[in-house]
């Protein structure tokens, strides 16, 4: 079993998500995978469930659940099957896929790892991820999964302190690596003036108004609530404005800012191109991002490559990735949170935290991270 990343035969499967799940940080990880594989001259290949029962709209949710299911593990398998032949080394992006690891004997598997927080939540542990009886069996199925693989990559280290505990390697499973994520786009620190003519062509916000801005989901642990009881603290004091990038707000959420007072100086933008968002970090007074929860942090890392200043929880894996370049509070401190988007409104500070950020930053190299992968390829069977 051979792994020969640069013999003309040798082909790395990468195993991507099912597209009508919407997971974008996951399909953005897999295209990074796959496009810094071809830069390092390693033949690459990228499959995912693709729908097709899950393209009749029927039955209301609970549905179409179960038609996603089928062509997840019903013929998704099969496909998988025919690509084996080709291939030298499977990748399966996101370990909630795990599960098309069991089984794989042919071919080494590496599975990487960007939390455990939904399978702590399906065995009780406050995660602000909850299961249902069927989200139950199925982290069981993926933690499974992950078993079954040769090489668990952790993306940081609250994951591997996680995975240590919940897949016991020490019992004949994987072996297990902490092996950190790099950035999913070349974000990089802009001239403001540039940074501020992209927002203007887009008419998002007043001309060279302020604001804070927060990347992520309506999940639980996103903290959105949250932002809004934060930035509300600040509504007299500072005349700016709070920005969501990401899954537009709910319903709750927007009646959350009619109650605060705030809901006139709330921004939604849902579907942020890279270039946008590369200049809304380069134009924020700080990144937001008060998350209970997390595996990585990708927003901190994108947020600090272009300079603006962070304000995080003060947890794992938060402060890993905001590498002492951030404020950080405890979660249920929004007072304090407040305070510190405060202190980063003067422009003396601003510059001081910005400047952090920007070294701290160096740390998430894509090529590094690709380097790292192909290492880890290397190392399961000889060259």
């Amino acid at each position: 079993m051979g792994l020969r990343l640069h013999a003309t035969n040798a082909m790395v499967l990468l195993i991507g998500n099912y597209p009508p799940d919407h997971q974008q940080s996951m399909h953005r990880f897999a295209l990074v995978m796959l496009d810094g594989l071809a830069l390092a001259g390693v033949p690459a290949e990228l499959i995912q469930p693709q729908a097709f029962f899950g393209r009749f709209r029927f039955g209301g949710r609970f549905i179409a659940k179960w038609l996603a299911y089928l062509d997840k593990f019903v013929l998704f398998p099969r496909q998988l099957r025919s690509k084996l032949k080709a291939a030298t080394l499977i990748h399966i992006c996101d370990h909630s896929n795990a599960m098309y690891a069991r089984g794989r004997r042919e071919v080494p598997v590496v599975v990487t790892c960007h939390d455990l927080l939904a399978v702590r939540g399906a065995l009780g542990e406050e995660t602000d991820c909850p299961a249902s009886s069927t989200g139950k069996l199925l982290q069981r199925w993926i933690v499974a999964g992950l078993r079954s693989a040769s090489v668990v990559a952790c993306v940081s280290r609250a994951t591997l302190s996680d995975a240590k505990r919940l897949i016991h390697p020490e019992n004949g499973g994987p072996r297990l690596e902490l092996l950190s994520l790099g950035l999913s786009h070349p974000y990089r620190k802009l001239p403001l003036s540039e940074a501020r003519a992209r927002l203007v062509e887009v008419s998002i916000l007043p001309p060279h108004a302020s604001f804070v801005l927060h990347v992520g989901s309506n999940l639980r642990r996103k903290n959105r609530e949250g932002v809004l009881r934060i930035f509300a603290r600040c509504r007299k004091e500072w005349n700016g404005f709070v920005v969501f990038v990401g899954e537009p707000l709910s319903d709750a959420l927007r009646s959350l800012g009619q109650q605060l007072g705030v809901a006139d100086r709330v921004v939604e933008i849902p579907n942020a191109s890279n270039d946008l968002l590369e200049a809304l970090y380069n134009s924020a007074t700080a990144l937001l991002f008060p998350s209970t929860f997390e595996g990585f942090g990708w927003p901190i890392a994108e947020a600090q490559a272009c300079g603006c200043p962070v304000i995080c929880t003060d947890r794992e894996p938060m402060t890993e990735v905001a590498g002492g370049a951030a404020l950080l509070r405890k979660v249920e401190d929004e007072a304090g949170f407040a305070a510190d988007l405060l202190r980063l409104a003067n422009p003396a500070e601003h510059e001081r935290w910005s400047a952090k950020a920007l070294e701290n930053a160096k740390r998430f190299s894509t090529s590094r991270m690709i380097a790292d992968y192909c290492e880890l390829y290397r190392s399961l069977a000889p060259v």
